[in-house]
């Protein structure tokens, strides 16, 4: 199994549709065994009920898209190396060996800290409540710990603009807040849990999920509103391990425009806002 450290995460950007200006940035992280080539010519083809892409109903958002480590795995699971956020030792029982899944997100948190300062600081002017964090099972997994783990300054809106999150399951779950930071004791250790509120947040899951089980989803959904966000739960009687379209895409542009778009529509950001790669076949073994 590899040590070697990661310290950079490559990332394939897809810029605003002129001739729209740019308003906001989603960061969006694809799955296990996925790769971010891969994952946005899927974004370009998921379709809402009227035909339409999220490019096509968001011109103004910007799209950026980490690609996550190359990783050989400590489980017989796994033959060879893969790209996965970190490593999970048995998909059927998450909690096997769940170490091994902390060292892989002490890794990849802080440089996705970084993505998403750099993202909102650069990009749209220091405005943090127009950055959109998402992600897809492992991906997803990752983005909790992400948004678990990050400061945003309260002068510049105290939270993300959203989280969301699609066949998702919460690692280390039945934890405390401060038990779940300390699981991967990232320098720089938080308190309290205002990011947290001032974040909405969107899930969706299938019913008929093969790999992250329904349960799993219900789980994560339970542990976000224990500590405080204000959590959509979405389910889908079909669509297995991935986006259910196009009904679960028309749920995420409905979310979008009523949570994102008004949120972002005031001129100064406020803390007390929405307070109420190519080459791998994917594979997403989450």
């Amino acid at each position: 199994m590899s040590t070697t450290p990661v310290t950079d995460l490559p990332v394939i950007t897809i810029p605003p549709t002129p001739p729209a200006a740019h308003t906001h940035t989603v960061i969006f992280l694809h799955g296990r065994g996925d790769n971010a080539h891969a994952f946005a010519r899927g974004l370009h083809a998921w379709r809402d009920s009227r035909g339409r892409t999220l490019f096509d109903t968001f011109p103004s958002f910007r799209w950026v898209l980490p690609q996550a480590p190359v990783r050989a795995s400590a489980s017989p699971q796994m033959p060879r190396p893969c790209p996965q956020w970190f490593d999970v030792w048995d998909v059927r029982d998450f909690a096997a060996r769940e170490e091994l899944q902390a060292a892989g997100l002490r890794e990849v948190v802080p440089l996705l800290r970084a993505l998403v300062a750099r993202e909102a600081e650069e990009g749209l002017g220091g405005r943090w409540d127009r950055v959109v964090l998402a992600g897809i099972s492992m991906g997803a997994a990752t983005g909790v710990h992400t948004l678990l783990n990050l400061h945003v300054p309260l002068e510049k809106g105290g939270g993300l603009a959203a989280f969301m999150g699609f066949c998702a399951r919460c690692p280390f779950a039945g934890r405390t807040l401060q038990g779940m930071r300390q699981v991967l004791g990232l320098q720089g250790a938080l308190e309290g849990d205002g990011v947290l509120r001032r974040t909405p947040v969107l899930l969706e899951h299938c019913v008929d999920d093969p790999l992250v089980l329904v349960e799993k989803g219900r789980g994560l959904r339970d542990t976000l509103r224990g500590f405080g966000m204000q959590v959509e739960w979405k389910e889908y009687p079909v669509g297995g391990h991935w986006f259910h379209e196009p009904e679960g895409i028309d749920d995420v542009v409905e979310f979008l425009n009523r949570v994102v778009l008004r949120k972002g529509d005031s001129a100064t950001p406020s803390a007390t806002q929405v307070e109420s790669g190519d080459g791998f076949e994917a594979m997403d073994l989450s």
